[in-house]
């Protein structure tokens, strides 16, 4: 059995500009930093927690 290990994706989560890396993702507010929250659809959810905050689409 072979054991592969998943290369870490946090990179994903960040931008650089020049010298500064800037976040891409938005931090779960009840979690605190490091705990970045996923992009769906309508919502932005917290996979650690469960905070979901909805988002309003503009008619």
């Amino acid at each position: 059995m072979v054991n592969k290990k998943k290369e870490s994706q946090i990179s994903k989560f960040y931008k650089i500009d020049g010298d500064i890396a800037k976040r891409a993702k938005k931090y779960c507010p009840r979690c605190g930093n490091g705990v970045f929250m996923a992009e769906h659809k309508d919502r932005n959810t917290c996979g650690k927690c469960g905070f979901t905050e909805f988002t309003h689409k503009k008619q």
